[in-house]
């Protein structure tokens, strides 16, 4: 994937900066000290909701720091007499590239996805074992991580879209005709997916009752339909995405 020469900082801050005015107020931050604390790029959280009534959270944060973006993220169920909490941590470099993804749950039971040469290696652990198996992926770095419950990886794989398919022309976006493709590696599924994304448009949408003018995108792939819409002014932040097919929404808090 390639970049504007503009680029300067993480893959997750210039994605944004790609598409929106986020250079004036981040681009001069290239020549940090080593030293510095990590710069939040996004935080907060996702209600998640089934029929309307709310089953889960999930909070999360995105800092850049030393060339690199962590996207870290914990999701809660807040319904059944036993909930399982998870967390996640997503590390990519300045280029897009996956350095590491860790996954863990409260009741048992972990992974992670290194890059090695032209493949990507998933290392599970099961609940209650110290034995680790491995499973290799002919897959590039460049892969996106769409893991399940993490919504926040979808707000990186739009930014990522929009900065490589999309450009600013007369006070809008203008992309490439038709839904672009990325592979995808969903790792508590071990399994790859090709994934289709494409802008819609602006549509008004209601949030906690409050009707806002947001960027609509559809995010496809073999068995899912989605749809995610977006706040460009506001640095493209995720707002809320609906899932039809499961009778689910998530919105940011």
């Amino acid at each position: 994937m390639k970049f504007a020469p503009a680029i300067r900082c993480s893959m997750v801050l210039l994605l944004a900066t790609s598409v929106a005015a986020y250079a004036a107020s981040h681009g001069n931050k290239k020549n940090k000290s080593k030293s510095s604390a990590p710069e939040t790029i996004d935080s907060g959280s996702f209600g998640v909701f089934v029929k309307g009534e709310r089953v889960a959270t999930e909070t999360f944060s995105i800092a850049q720091k030393e060339g690199a973006s962590e996207i870290k993220s914990q999701f809660k169920q807040t319904a059944g007499s036993d909930p399982v909490s998870q967390k996640s941590e997503l590390v990519i470099s300045a280029a897009g590239d996956l350095l590491r993804y860790e996954w863990s749950q409260s009741s048992g039971g972990s992974l992670s996805v290194v890059p090695s040469n032209d493949f990507l290696t998933e290392k599970v652990t099961a609940p209650n074992s110290s034995k680790t198996s491995e499973k290799p992926f002919l897959m590039p770095s460049t892969t996106s991580i769409l893991d399940n419950n993490f919504f926040i990886h979808r707000e990186i794989l739009v930014w990522r879209y929009l900065a490589a398919d999309c450009k600013p022309e007369g006070g809008n976006l203008k992309c490439q005709q038709g839904p672009a493709s990325f592979g995808a590696l969903i790792p508590q599924d071990q399994i790859s997916a090709s994934i289709r994304i494409e802008l819609k448009g602006k549509e008004k949408v209601t949030i906690h009752n409050v009707e806002r003018d947001l960027l609509r995108l559809n995010l496809t792939g073999e068995s899912f339909d989605w749809a995610l819409w977006v706040d460009d002014q506001d640095h493209f932040k995720l707002m809320q995405i609906s899932i039809p097919g499961d009778n689910t929404e998530v919105v940011r808090d």
